[in-house]
């Protein structure tokens, strides 16, 4: 079956889309307006180590408005990236539930917060990682109803738990993502053959 995307529905092309780009990292992304917010984001991976830098596509509400992340992106130029595991897959998906702007999740959710530096929004309590960044450019997609955002990495953080070889830097971190409309851990790992 070939499946035409310029003849497809907006709905199919994500689904399918969300079922085979997979797996995708959840990236709980806090930052500040007029108040505190606190939500998930499936559409976002790395994506240069030089510069340091993530994108994350960033819809709009259903009126068309910018969603908070994305406007206090634009304002503030600062956010805090906290990956997700397993210990806080409650919390996250019900931060995905959609709040008037002058709601925080952190509030809602009863999400605790820890504050490390004092231009950069806090992170969520508890996350094994978190990444500390700063808006750096937006992609125009034209026709797109989601904007790609480019964030530099200034700072991480590492709770030294997850942290198998500190010479090394080797890290053991059991993340959750987004496989369609589920959450899956990744599992059991695969070493390929050397290479002759």
């Amino acid at each position: 079956m070939l499946i035409n995307f310029k003849d497809s529905v907006l709905n199919e092309k994500y689904n399918l889309m969300a079922q085979l780009i997979i797996p995708r990292p959840i990236a709980w992304i806090v930052t500040e307006g007029e108040v505190l917010n606190i939500a998930p984001f499936s559409y976002f991976t790395g994506l240069s180590s030089n510069p340091p830098t993530m994108i994350v596509s960033i819809g709009h509400r259903s009126d068309g408005a910018p969603k908070d992340t994305l406007r206090n992106l634009r304002e503030l130029k600062k956010c805090v990236v906290c990956m997700v595991d397993e210990t806080h897959l409650e919390m996250m998906h019900y931060s995905s539930k959609a709040l008037d702007a002058s709601q925080s999740e952190a509030e809602i959710f009863d999400i605790p917060t820890q504050k490390f530096f004092d231009d950069f929004p806090p992170m969520v309590e508890g996350v094994k990682a978190a990444f500390f960044c700063e808006y750096l450019q937006e992609i125009n997609l034209d026709g797109s109803q989601t904007v790609p955002v480019v964030i530099e990495i200034k700072h991480l953080y590492i709770d030294e738990s997850i942290i198998s070889d500190s010479e090394k830097m080797s890290l053991e971190f059991d993340a959750i993502a987004r496989i369609g409309k589920s959450y899956a851990k990744l599992g059991e790992k695969i070493t390929p053959p050397l290479i002759p």
